[in-house]
């Protein structure tokens, strides 16, 4: 997964060095693509980020959720 991210964030980078080059060249018709390109690549790997801390605050809920659950157990004992 880290691998797939770190791709997603060449690619971006690489879209944006790229544009801007077209951009230069006054292209703006293929700037403006390879720009759009860039954003979704980078959107993704934002996307993948924030999956991964929601399954982690998850994660953190369920286990705070056990040991609350245990706790009233062992006070009711």
């Amino acid at each position: 997964m880290r691998i797939v991210k770190l791709l997603f964030m060449i690619i971006s980078g690489v879209a944006m060095i790229t544009a801007a080059f077209l951009l230069w060249r006054r292209d703006l018709d293929r700037a403006f693509a390879v720009a759009a390109f860039g954003l979704v690549a980078w959107f993704l790997n934002y996307r993948m980020q924030m999956k991964e801390v929601a399954a982690r605050a998850d994660v953190e809920r369920v286990i705070q959720a056990e040991n609350h659950e245990e706790d009233k157990d062992q006070d009711t004992v």
